[in-house]
């Protein structure tokens, strides 16, 4: 595999959807069904920042896929559809690795490829990849700004393992496959979003750290939000390494964790925990604006920084 033609040849050789007319036109042609919704979201990831030089290119290939799938899960969607913007390194192997880690990914989550672009980038430079993801719901959409004063601030997923799983790529600690995986290999919720949806008032995922997304949420819905520090989930795996007010902090502003929190009405908690899809209340939203913090010894001082923000 060399250059771009090669490399959009060995695309083609995932594509399944005839919207993507074989990655022959310029263009794809879908449609959502009859009385859904069309949602659309696009993410980049960046070497250095989203991704370390020495991940898998199979793994990075998925958690491209992963990331921008985990913003339809949040929005209650139905995947149909991916482009993928693609940086040439001039590294053959590199590439086809890529490509069939991304084959592996879109058959997992059953999303097709209809196509993207490809650019060559300047010797040395950092590889950065975009893919756009399609998804269809019913209305309404789930929206950040549709939290309510009195409202239940739930978390469906754990907090805290993609971050020790980072700590372990980057060789700063030893720990279980299972967390380097959470790093690497993210699982959107997919399925758990869409069961969510009809019984919420706002939804997102938690991609950039717990607090800083639940604050978003709080932000955009012009309410105050607070959260109980204790009731926040850890794996196992997690427990393992701490559990105290200063893990708990480190956790909820770790990020990477692609969980789902939302708000909902105190009437829908039997629903919610009916569902079956682990969720937790940990937090509850008023009148008012901001974030806090609290666990059983009290008032729990904010850190700094709630989470990542690019260009901070």
């Amino acid at each position: 595999m060399t250059g771009e033609a090669a490399f959009i040849a060995a695309l083609r050789d995932i594509i399944r959807h005839p919207g993507a007319r074989g990655l022959l036109d310029d263009a794809a042609v879908i449609a959502p069904p009859i009385g859904r919704e069309l949602v659309i979201t696009h993410d980049m990831i960046a070497e250095g920042v989203h991704f370390l030089p020495v991940d898998p290119p199979g793994d990075i290939a998925w958690k491209l896929l992963a990331v921008n799938l985990s913003d339809l899960a949040a929005k209650g969607a139905k995947p149909i559809g991916a482009v993928l913007g693609y940086t040439l390194a001039g590294d053959s192997v590199w590439d086809g690795a890529f490509v069939a880690g991304l084959g592996r990914a879109l058959d997992h989550f059953s999303v097709p490829l209809l196509g993207g672009d490809t650019i060559a980038l300047a010797s040395g430079a950092p590889r950065t990849f975009g893919l756009t993801a399609f998804g269809e719901a019913p209305p309404p959409v789930p929206d950040r700004r549709g939290a309510r004063a009195g409202d239940t601030l739930w978390l469906c997923g754990a907090i805290g393992d993609a971050g020790l799983g980072l700590r372990i790529a980057r060789g700063e600690i030893e720990g279980p496959r299972k967390l380097l995986k959470a790093y690497r290999l993210p699982m959107p919720k997919l399925r758990e979003g869409r069961a969510l949806a009809p019984l919420v008032h706002a939804m997102t995922d938690v991609s950039d750290g717990l607090l800083i997304d639940a604050s978003r949420i709080a932000e955009a819905s012009e309410l105050a939000v607070a959260i109980d520090l204790d009731s926040i989930p850890l794996s196992s795996e997690a427990q393992e390494f701490g559990g105290d007010r200063v893990f708990r902090l480190a956790a909820a502003t770790s990020g990477d964790d692609y969980a789902l929190i939302f708000s909902a009405s105190p009437d829908a908690a039997e629903a919610i925990i009916a569902l079956g899809t682990g969720a937790v209340a940990i937090g509850q939203f008023n009148a008012g604006s901001g974030l806090s913090a609290h666990d059983a010894d009290g008032p729990v001082p904010l850190p700094q920084t709630l989470g990542y923000q690019h260009g901070n």
